[in-house]
């Protein structure tokens, strides 16, 4: 009896399997619903009954019971690069003449064209056939773990197929892919949200990646997942082509895109291109662009990378996409700062994977330029498919009642008087008790680049502000005296309350350049409070600070010298700031001493990509060591670090004569010290 029931486990396992694959793989369904429905409800009924034969890689052990209360970090066995950007031919034959600069004169070079899907990218580690684990990209070094997330996505395979003529030990290799939402199931996905009175996903990408790091799987098996294979990698299997490997990973049973063009040159490519952006249309899913590889994996790794990205791959990306729709009305929404700007308040329209209701109009100036009215048809774009704009109006279908819009009086918030300071394009509202500006302040100060109060959004912001919990960013740090209260308002309880003062109490460990940046003061950035931070030890140094001695910093002009000499002359400001000193805040910086080096006091400007680390790695190195970074070149830079592919930067040093060091000097210097 034993015997018979495992054969029948693993017989029911086999065929299910097989229909997994023929209904999310080849999307070539091989029996019914309620058919295969039975053989599922079989299984599930066998191990039951045999809980000591189940494994892990049963068909009905996609879908865990517990929830996942962490995500642990996890190292990809190879680094997952990001791919530098192409927009025109011309930059494409750029590429292709790097391409064979590095290469002998007599390689043959072959490309391989396929779409850029616009999702979530993942990697995935099989050991002895078996999935091990799944991971989000992360870093590009160290990913999240979502393994039971990815188990629900029925393409997947939790064991590969085993092929009769492999030439490959594939005893533990990592494929690469990308998790994304079909436009339709998007779609559908958002209806049924609506109706049950959810908030509505921004765009299918977004969505994805979002389900990837949901608690509980159950759910995550109800999302529209689907995930394109388009890598595969190992240590021991030495891989000949691109294309091989895709073919390769459609045999072990993965779901590949099978719209890829191998090219003979870069013209052939380039055609493919613009016939992929022709079809971009017709597609049921997103993509911004063609990915474009060096077919030869030999080539490949004489290829090599720099820095995070390779050398031998390059993304295509398409033009915006652009749609018309109905400006219904112009509204204006106010800062943090009290910077009125208007707003389009459109006819919704799908454009670029999300249902497009508002586009920016940037200023009023803008407004006139384009002769922008009420009423008027527009023509939209997602600018780099991600904000939305108007590009220009539909003249010929303007109704003749139509009258040119007019610039705002009183601050649509407040009702007080707007004013439009000399040389500047935006309207400002000086109430600074501007309910928006309260929030705008509160949101800016709990954002991850300054305080970073994981949990305190927007939506929260709004009801603490509306029960008048929050009126200024010092009484974030009095919320815990509410507790109680707070509890019991409506979507909140304990266990949320717990978690945001919690979070509350660990912002308090921000560094002193964080909380400058938090303050929200006019022109200071968060690189302007890194470099004032660096040079005033405490906001009681920088607060006495005469202009001319801010002038002083490097990269520092009068509008930002100006702007911090009226922060610290306004009386609330300086009580906020005692405010929030005594819950604990960081306002003072340890001065490291330096020693003397050969980066200590000059000024540095970088270029190109490096292929030891990224610019921005390179440039907390000459920091950590008293030097200066500059983003532009002038006089008064000392060197200029140029990596592969430097352009204007490097001309304009060699003009001026300043001292340039290529990446083999820069690291012989660090070395040094």
């Amino acid at each position: 009896m034993f015997d018979s029931v495992e054969n029948r486990i693993n017989q029911l396992r086999d065929e299910i399997i097989k229909h997994d694959y023929s209904y999310y793989v080849l999307n070539d369904p091989t029996i019914s619903d309620y058919q295969y429905d039975l053989l599922f409800k079989e299984l599930e009924k066998l191990e039951f009954e045999n809980p000591h034969l189940i494994t892990d890689f049963s068909p009905t052990q996609r879908v865990g019971k517990d929830l996942t209360k962490n995500f642990p970090s996890h190292q990809h066995q190879f680094q997952m690069l990001s791919l530098s950007n192409t927009y025109s031919e011309e930059e494409l034959y750029d590429f292709d003449r790097r391409v064979k600069d590095n290469l002998s004169a007599d390689e043959k070079i072959e490309y391989v064209v396929e779409y850029k899907i616009d999702g979530a990218s993942v990697s995935l580690t099989y050991l002895n056939g078996n999935l091990q684990v799944a991971a989000t990209r992360g870093d590009g070094i160290t990913g999240e773990t979502v393994t039971q997330n990815i188990k629900t996505i029925k393409s997947v395979p939790l064991q590969i197929n085993k092929l009769s003529n492999n030439n490959y030990d594939l005893t533990n290799f990592e494929v690469r892919g990308e998790v994304y939402i079909e436009i339709e199931d998007f779609k559908k996905l958002n209806q049924q949200r609506e109706i049950e009175g959810e908030k509505l996903f921004a765009n299918p990408r977004n969505s994805a990646a979002g389900t990837m790091k949901l608690q509980d799987s159950q759910v995550v098996a109800q999302r529209p997942l689907k995930l394109f294979l388009y890598s595969l990698l190992s240590r021991q299997a030495q891989f000949n082509t691109h294309s091989e490997n895709l073919e390769l990973l459609r045999l072990l049973g993965f779901r590949v895109n099978q719209d890829y063009k191998v090219c003979k040159s870069i013209n052939e490519v380039i055609e493919i291109c613009k016939e992929f952006e022709r079809k971009r249309e017709s597609l049921p899913f997103e993509v911004d662009g063609v990915v474009i590889k060096v077919n030869s994996i030999k080539q490949q790794n004489i290829l090599g990378t720099i820095a995070k990205s390779p050398r031998w791959a390059t993304a295509f990306k398409f033009k915006a996409k652009q749609s018309v729709t109905k400006l219904n009305k112009i509204t204006w929404q106010v800062g943090r700062t009290g910077a009125v700007s208007p707003v389009a308040e459109l006819e919704p329209v799908f454009l670029a994977g999300s249902t497009i209701s508002r586009a920016t109009l940037h200023n009023f100036d803008e407004i006139k330029r384009k002769d922008i009215r009420e009423g008027d048809k527009v023509v939209i774009e997602k600018g780099g498919d991600v904000i939305p704009k108007i590009i220009s109006v539909v003249a010929e279908e303007r109704e003749k009642k139509s009258k040119e819009y007019e610039a705002p009086l009183a601050c649509p918030e407040c009702g007080t008087k707007l004013f439009q300071p000399e040389n500047e394009v935006a309207f400002y509202c000086d109430n600074f008790e501007c309910p928006a500006q309260i929030r705008g302040r509160l949101e800016h100060f709990a954002s991850r680049g300054s305080m970073d109060i994981e949990g305190l959004g927007e939506s929260l912001i709004d009801l603490f502000v509306s029960h008048n919990y929050l009126k200024t960013v010092a009484d974030i740090y009095k919320l815990k005296n509410f507790k109680n209260e707070l509890i019991k308002i409506e979507r909140l309880g304990k266990k949320s309350i717990d978690n945001l003062l919690e979070a509350i109490e660990k912002s308090k460990a921000q560094p002193f350049s964080k909380v400058l940046f938090a303050l929200g003061i006019r022109y200071v950035g968060a690189t302007v409070s890194k470099n004032l931070t660096e040079n005033f030890s405490s906001i009681d140094e920088l607060s006495k600070a005469t202009e001319e001695k801010i002038l002083e910093i490097h990269e520092i002009g009068p509008s930002i010298s100006k702007s911090v000499i009226k922060y610290f002359s306004d009386e609330n400001n300086k009580k906020l700031i005692e405010e929030l000193k005594s819950f604990g805040l960081n306002f003072s910086a340890k001065k490291i001493l330096v020693e003397d080096n050969f980066f200590k006091g000059k000024s540095f400007v970088l270029t190109g990509s490096l292929e030891t680390m990224t610019r921005e790695e390179a440039g907390e190195k000459i920091n950590s060591l008293g030097g200066k970074i500059s983003s532009s070149v002038s006089k008064n830079t000392d060197y200029l670090i140029a990596g592969e592919a430097a352009g204007s930067k490097l001309a304009k040093a060699q003009s001026l004569g300043v001292k340039i060091l290529n990446e083999s000097e820069f690291i012989t210097h660090l070395k040094k010290i």
